[in-house]
């Protein structure tokens, strides 16, 4: 099991490991409070100000998975893999224009998830349903892909076994996390995404200095990482576009793929737990204006991919490409600094995940459904314990299903999450939208996606338009039907509903107020 292990590495992983570890039950005393309320332990009393804020969402969008999967695209097929740029671009006006009105509303009415807004503003129990089912169940995969990540970097250690003994290390680290994020709620991932993106950037800027200077400069990496895709889009007689440029036939769906993915990222329930954790909404604009900086470096972390592929590193699973051209590259010690970063950039994002979607199913789905006479305490304790359930669920996702169906689900969720945009986003505007038209428009979406996607071989994300030689991303085509129902029912039903909100719950709070 460890006859193969890089001790010295492992040494340095360990090391910061247990450092994260003693911050996550740590984070249980910083800025103290009550962690019994759920607003308490699930956003961290609405207190996080613009660094913190940055560092947390920062953690919460750019994943372990975001530095081993974008890379791999780009190590399998060239420049395709960009897409991922353009999209986390793309999110920040939208971020500026409408969360810090998402958060007016959210903070004087105590909504702690998007379907608690939904719920307030459209009346529609159902459609709260629909939003808060989507969002865990979108979800649970994404969280097991940051074990991907992680495991990746535990297998490039040397740790070998067999079964589920494989898994071993993966499972402790798990159980660990759940311990203090159960302890600890929200401010545990707070806390420690301070620590891994400070690792995150020294492990990039390092890669992007001395991987050029080994290899005799940018130049040299593109001109070698262009010689290696043509010759795999050669060996397979055409069927793969591969290059250093988007071909012709991958423009129209790199281009709707980034718009698609840039309508999903901020509706998932850990989004929304993250800018709802912010102290104000002039924090979150801060942020839309701050947070860039990560893209930038998410196009350095990209690069990588071509680099893999200048050094020459030959792997049959491209996601282990990253980790061997770090094995390649630097010496033991500082490959297990970057091997921990990878791994710490899974934590933070798995454990506001598990918040956000334990947030979800006890205030939209237990407590209106199961027991609408749950008191906050009990809304806390379930919650917290909803959190290791989702863990636990996570992780058996990687234990006993193949990798592939998380990938498949991965896929098919940001799908899914954008057929919320148009009740949470629109609502934010205006309140002409029906409930019921907007339930039919999620319905028709996620049904159209999901055929689409669907082909006897295997989930794709994209699919020709009426037989043309162009290709959409599913998403971006099952939003347009979802908005095209939603208008016609809107515009046929009366609109009678009750909204519990008024105009004024949309405006920025006086900051004597906020600080309250």
């Amino acid at each position: 099991m460890i006859d193969h292990l890089n001790w010295t590495a492992a040494a340095i992983f360990l090391g910061f490991f247990l450092l994260v570890t003693v911050l996550g039950f740590v984070a249980a005393h910083w800025k103290r409070g009550d962690l019994n309320d759920l607003n308490e332990w699930g956003l961290g009393g609405r207190r996080f100000g613009a660094w913190i804020s940055w560092f947390l969402i920062g953690g919460d969008i750019y994943t372990a998975y975001t530095v081993i999967a974008v890379p791999s695209v780009l190590y399998a097929v060239g420049a395709y893999g960009f897409f991922a740029v353009p999209y986390t671009i793309i999110i920040y006006p939208l971020l500026y224009l409408t969360f810090p009105r998402l958060w007016a509303v959210s903070h004087r009415k105590n909504y702690l998830t998007a379907s608690d807004y939904i719920l307030g503003r459209y009346g529609n129990r159902w459609l709260e349903l629909a939003v808060a089912f989507t969002g865990i169940f979108a979800t649970m995969p994404y969280i097991a892909l940051q074990l991907v990540g992680m495991e990746r970097v535990i297998d490039a250690l040397g740790f070998e076994g067999h079964g589920l003994m494989s898994h071993l290390p993966l499972t402790i680290a798990f159980v660990i996390l759940a311990l203090y994020t159960y302890r600890s709620g929200l401010r545990a991932p707070a806390m420690i995404a301070f620590v891994k993106d400070i690792m995150i950037y020294i492990f990039v800027i390092a890669a992007v200095v001395i991987v050029p200077m080994k290899l005799g400069g940018y130049g040299a990496i593109f001109d070698a990482a262009g010689a290696a895709l043509a010759k795999k889009a050669a060996a397979s007689g055409g069927k793969i576009a591969a290059g250093l440029l988007l071909s012709p036939k991958q423009m129209f769906p790199f281009v709707s793929l980034a718009i698609g993915s840039g309508l999903a990222l901020l509706m998932y329930p850990h989004s929304v737990t993250g800018l709802l954790s912010a102290r104000s909404g002039n924090t979150i604009r801060v942020n839309a204006i701050a947070l860039p900086a990560y893209s930038v470096m998410l196009a350095l972390i990209a690069l990588m991919g071509y680099m893999a592929l200048a050094v020459g590193v030959h792997v049959t699973n491209p996601q282990d490409a990253v980790p061997h051209l770090i094995l390649a590259v630097f010496p033991d010690w500082f490959v297990g600094f970057c091997f921990a970063a990878i791994a710490i950039g899974a934590l933070v994002p798995a454990a506001i995940m598990s918040i956000g979607a334990a947030n979800t199913f006890t205030r939209n789905i237990w407590k209106p459904f199961i027991h609408p006479a749950m008191s906050p305490q009990e809304e806390a304790v379930l919650a917290k314990l909803m959190s290791l359930i989702v863990k636990v669920g996570a992780l058996a996702f990687i234990l006993f299903v193949p990798t592939k169906f998380a990938l498949d689900l991965q896929l098919l969720g940001g799908m899914w999450m954008a057929q919320v945009f148009p009740a949470v986003i629109f609502g934010l505007y205006t309140r002409w939208f029906n409930g019921w038209g907007l339930l039919a428009g999620w319905a028709s979406g996620m049904v159209l996606g999901t055929w689409l996607a669907w082909t006897p071989t295997a989930w794709v994300p994209v699919h020709t338009v009426f037989g043309s030689s162009f290709a959409i991303y599913n998403g971006v085509t099952a939003f347009v039907a979802n908005v095209l129902v939603a208008v016609i029912l809107s515009a046929l039903l009366p609109n009678t509903a009750r909204d519990e909100t008024r105009a004024e719950d949309y405006a920025d709070l006086p900051e004597t107020a906020v600080a309250k």
